[in-house]
């Protein structure tokens, strides 16, 4: 059965990929802007902030009501044209952290395109942008493509893709998207759309970028470990604030926790009557089923994480990092200086209190009994702030977690060993936070950092995780380093090194700190301890080799 699922994706995608003839027919000219004619149908876009815009375009037939937990199918092509003005709604999900906002779309599955006005005399590198949310949340209408694609001079596009209980959990037994990871299935089906497609938009089909931050870093990760399923699909991937060698579940745990998200939906076991199963999650609207997947996962941070040991994501992460056996593509690795403090903010803004007192209580609850080594390396210093400390020492490393230094800097590290890698740190420890990754009230009272998605305002203005996009304006030396930044991807994107002095890791094992004022390479192995943390956990490290300067050279 997994056999024919897998050859019938197969065969769709050769549709698919068959299909961009009628997609390289010249455009048209619209009072708004631009009429595309792409396989699925002509799409018609207008021009917004000095860029042409393609919004809300389907790139999957509906996968609501019986098709719930379907695998993904290409979309029916459409007649007429179709009015490209508007994002399509994001994937269902519940508002988290007081700040994001909740769906019940799930007919969600669109894309959107932003290219310069200009006409380019050769075909633009392509960035496809896939977004985090912890798996849970999110959603590509929240990201301004324009400033990536003109000051980038690039195509850029975004992706929906389904989340949490719909696109992340294991799907029941009688479905057909059984055994597999909907969420990246999605995420493939957009790939091949925009392989067959991006041409008639001025892109280059044969130089596509694959980007995403947190969860979209970690899909972006998955992709790579995939090769089978993605070669040719894209040739250089952006991965921000993901580890790709974090643990994961396997099919067989996946599906145990899904029959824990059916208990908790008032479903009956599959093993009894998988029919009845799917029967009865398929009835259950989504804010009820997404409360259910949301009790069972008891606060665990990515209980939704992608699932290894099936058709989608057939190998462990740190197997296939240390064997090689991934798409060898060039990768820009990044993550940000203080990653891990947003969720010490969380926790004070909900009312914990950390205090001289209650630090090492702390410590000792995150890391058991290697918690009086870790205090002896993170000690408290005189006039220091505890909640800063706390999201420091998180931010080197949590057990578990593919959002911390040691991991992200070993994800690097052993791509490196197969393929060109550059790694890089957003150090910007004066970009918005409050009101941006976190609610403005109540201040969490300490100096919050450059912290996890912090960079993202670089890239895409506005960024507030809100359909409102109303972040403030960067200052001036923050807009300064945000020109480099942009400037490096855009080299990235064209096969060169992000900068004229940046080596690859490989050779040099230099991450390159971007800091106002001072862009400059660091051996963050050393600064954030990684040695130490190898040792206490060598079970989230690959292989042997060190990381020291000595051995490097």
């Amino acid at each position: 059965m997994i056999w024919k699922c897998w050859s019938a994706l197969l065969t769709a995608a050769a549709l698919l990929l068959a299909a961009p003839l009628t997609a390289q027919s010249a455009p048209q000219s619209s009072p708004l802007g631009e009429i595309i004619a792409t396989a699925s149908g002509p799409v018609e876009g207008f021009i917004r902030n000095g860029v042409l815009e393609f919004r809300g375009i389907p790139y999957a037939a509906p996968v609501s009501g019986d098709a719930r937990w379907s695998m993904p199918q290409p979309v029916r092509p459409w007649t007429g044209t179709l009015p490209a003005m508007h994002f399509g709604g994001a994937c269902p999900q519940a508002a988290r952290y007081g700040l994001t906002e909740r769906s019940d779309e799930e007919n969600c599955l669109t894309l959107n395109i932003s290219r310069p006005t200009a006409k380019a005399p050769a075909p633009r590198p392509v960035l496809l942008w896939i977004h985090g949310g912890a798996f849970v949340g999110g959603a590509a209408s929240l990201y301004r493509l324009d400033r990536l694609a003109r000051d980038a001079d690039a195509v850029v596009v975004s992706i929906n893709y389904r989340l949490g209980v719909f696109g992340f959990m294991a799907p029941p037994a009688a479905t057909s998207g059984a055994g597999h990871v909907l969420g990246l299935e999605d995420q493939r089906l957009a790939m091949r759309w925009v392989k067959a497609n991006i041409a008639a938009f001025g892109g280059d089909p044969d130089n596509i970028t694959l980007a995403g931050e947190s969860a979209g870093a970690a899909s972006v990760c998955m992709q790579l470990m995939a090769p089978e399923a993605t070669r040719g699909l894209f040739h250089r991937a952006i991965i921000q604030s993901g580890a790709c060698g974090t643990p994961l579940r396997t099919l067989p745990e996946a599906e145990a926790f899904a029959a824990k998200v059916a208990k908790e939906a008032g479903c009956p076991d599959q093993a009894n009557d998988p029919a009845a199963t799917a029967a009865c999650l398929k009835a259950i609207e989504p804010q009820a089923l997404i409360a259910a997947g949301t009790r069972a996962a008891s606060g665990e941070l990515l209980a939704f994480a992608p699932f290894t040991g099936n058709p989608t994501a057939p190998r462990a992460t740190l197997d296939a990092l240390q064997s090689g056996d991934f798409l060898r593509v060039p990768v820009l690795n990044g993550f940000t200086r203080d990653e891990m403090r947003v969720y010490v903010g969380y926790d004070v803004q909900g009312g914990a209190t950390i205090t001289p007192e209650t630090y090492p209580l702390a410590v000792r609850k995150l890391y058991g009994d290697k918690a009086a080594k870790v205090l002896a390396l993170y000690p408290l210093k005189p006039g220091e702030r505890p909640a800063e400390t706390l999201g420091s020492l998180m931010t080197d490393f949590m057990p578990g977690l593919g959002i911390t230094h040691c991991l992200e800097i070993e994800g690097g590290r052993l791509l490196a060993a197969h393929t060109r890698v550059y790694q890089w740190e957003f150090a910007d420890r004066t970009a918005p936070v409050r009101g941006v990754g976190i609610p403005i009230l109540p201040d969490p009272g300490f100096n919050m950092g450059a912290v996890h998605s912090a960079e993202l305002n670089s890239l895409f203005p506005g960024f507030s995780n809100t359909a409102a996009m109303n972040a403030p304006d960067l200052a001036p030396a923050s807009q300064a380093l945000a020109d480099r930044i942009v400037t490096a991807w855009a080299a990235f994107m064209r096969g060169k090194a992000p900068a004229a002095d940046w080596r690859d890791y490989g050779a040099s094992g230099a991450v390159m700190r971007f800091e106002p004022g001072a862009i400059r390479p660091i051996d963050a192995w050393a600064e954030y301890k990684c040695d130490f943390w190898r040792s206490e956990y060598p079970a989230f490290f690959g292989g042997a080799a060190s990381q020291t300067k000595k051995d490097r050279k």
